[in-house]
Formats: structure tokens, C-alpha cells, sequence
């Protein structure tokens, strides 16, 4: 089988979990409904809580997480692969993990993938954010062999780094790619549909990103556009700002026509650092002239 309904969830996750569990749970059976037997959600699934503190004392370990425990009761229910884009994991007690999870149809948890790179910026509309002072980074790259193709991970500020993209399609044979996000509206404007379609034309794969989307409790905008990209790198299925279910037919015998026409992951050619050529004595005359 290499031909499936993908369905993207868009979510506006506010700052205590039972609310966002309620929400993810009635859009994933929307898109169940709909015909999907893969579906995604954003990153932030259960929280989306500025305060550190108040954020980590809602926190828990992977296995006393309830917005793991249930939809994993939900994907066993309804019998489809259920990608949670991210939840926020107690590692420590004052470091969390910000890791993907893979649910199986049978409800068991198929892979994990926490964050690689962290979003450690200050933006010139003032927003500021320091990611890495209360989650710790991942330092594998994911990939998993789902019935209709090799699906690779990474999470938001990741798709920045296009190395990891063509790791997971070249290294690790990933045919589908993802970046579930939770994208600032003011990045998301400037570079949401350049960087996602940019990854899957680079590696011939099709891209999903669920995204937030809408104004939160707190104020923050996340820009949405929860988005399916085919290998050759045009968009399929777009959401706008607000929560909401999209689908898509995905066939994943499109990625290794495209990879044929535009073999580009073949054609890697080692190479060395950066080097600058010596500075000539007439160059210097020139400049002290």
C-alpha cells in the first residue's frame, strides 16, 4: 500500500492540559471520519504555557502523561496511525522534553523523537524566547517504516536546519517528512511556506505540518497554515489560522518519480572547509593607498 489519507489537526492549545486533550481528541475523530488513516497534531499538544513554573508544575513523566495515555486509547479505538506532534515531557524538575510520538493502530507508542534545535531568539517585534532554558534537546534523527512508507520526524524550528531533512531522506530513507509546529505569526509570514516546501523540493518527499494557529490565551499569534506538500514541492492541502482538520490523498510512489527526474540525493560530492586565498602584496599597496 503506498497510497493514503493523511489528515493534519491545527490546534489553538491553551494552558492547562485537559482542555487541549479535549480538543485534539474531537478533531482526531473528525479526521478519523473523514477517512484518515494517518493523522497528525501540532507540537504543544497539551500545553502551551509561557511561566515556567506553572508549565512544570502541570508537567509529569512519559508514562503518568494523560495526553499520551489517552490518545493512545484513541488511535487503538479508531485503528490509525496517530503522530503527536509534540507534548512537553517532565524529564527533570525543572527540564522537559519536547518529543513527537508515533501510536500505532494497536494504541502502542511506535517511536519517539524529541527536538533537535532549539528556539533561542529574540525578534525584532520584541517577542523573545529561550527554549533550551527549560527543555532539554534531542540528538537522534527518527525515521519509521509505516506500512505505506518511511516516515522521517522533526518538530518546528528544526525545518531550519536542512541538513536533518536530508539525513532523514538520504541516511534514513524517509519518503515522508514532518514539522509539526507551533510557528510564531511573525516568522511564519516571512518563512512558513518557503522553508516547508524548500525541504520537501531539496529532498523529493512529502511534507505534513500540523501547526498552532489563532491568537492564544496569553496573547502569543501563532501563524497556522497547517500545510501538505508533495515531493515536487507544491502545496496539496493549507489550512488558515484557526483549529480545524485538513486532509490530503498522499501517494507515496510520487517520491521516487520525482527523485528519478531530480536525483539530487545522489549527487552529494565531498568537499572541504571554506578557504580564503592568501592576500597578495599588491592588494595590500592598494589598500594603504
Amino acid at each position: 500500500m503506498t497510497q493514503f489519507r493523511a489528515a493534519l489537526v491545527q490546534m489553538r492549545s491553551v494552558r492547562t492540559v485537559a482542555p487541549n486533550i479535549a480538543a485534539a481528541e474531537a478533531l482526531i475523530r473528525e479526521a478519523a471520519a473523514s477517512g484518515a488513516i494517518y493523522v497528525q497534531t501540532p507540537e504543544n499538544t497539551n500545553i502551551m504555557e509561557p511561566d515556567t513554573e506553572a508549565l512544570f508544575a502541570a508537567l509529569v513523566p512519559e508514562a503518568e502523561d494523560p495526553t499520551l495515555a489517552r490518545l493512545r486509547r484513541v488511535a487503538a479505538e479508531l485503528g490509525i496511525w496517530l503522530h503527536i506532534g509534540s507534548l512537553a515531557i517532565r524529564q527533570t524538575p525543572s527540564m522537559a522534553a519536547n518529543r513527537a510520538f508515533l501510536i500505532a493502530p494497536d494504541g502502542s507508542v511506535a517511536a519517539r523523537y524529541d527536538k533537535i534545535h532549539l528556539f533561542d531568539v529574540n525578534l525584532a517585534n520584541g517577542e523573545s524566547y529561550l527554549e533550551s532554558a527549560r527543555v532539554r534537546p534531542g540528538a537522534e534523527a527518527v525515521t519509521y517504516d509505516l506500512p505505506f512508507g518511511r516516515i522521517g520526524f522533526a518538530i518546528c524550528y528544526d525545518m531550519r536546519f536542512p541538513h536533518l531533512f536530508r539525513t532523514l531522506a538520504k541516511t534514513g530513507g524517509a519518503e515522508i517528512l514532518t514539522a509539526p509546529a507551533a510557528f510564531t505569526k511573525t516568522t511564519g509570514e516571512a518563512h512558513w511556506h518557503v522553508l516547508l516546501r524548500a525541504r520537501a523540493i531539496e529532498t523529493g518527499a512529502y511534507m505534513l505540518a500540523a501547526a498552532q494557529g489563532g491568537t492564544h490565551e496569553t496573547g502569543r499569534q501563532t501563524f497556522g497554515h497547517s500545510i501538505v506538500i508533495d515531493p515536487w514541492g507544491r502545496v496539496i492541502a493549507e489550512a488558515g489560522t484557526e483549529p480545524c482538520v485538513i486532509t490530503a490523498d498522499v501517494d507515496v510512489d510520487q517520491v521516487a518519480l520525482v527523485r528519478s527526474r531530480i536525483p539530487a540525493l545522489d549527487h552529494d560530492r565531498p568537499f572541504g572547509p571554506p578557504r580564503s586565498p592568501p592576500i597578495s602584496v599588491s592588494r595590500l599597496k592598494g589598500a594603504a593607498e
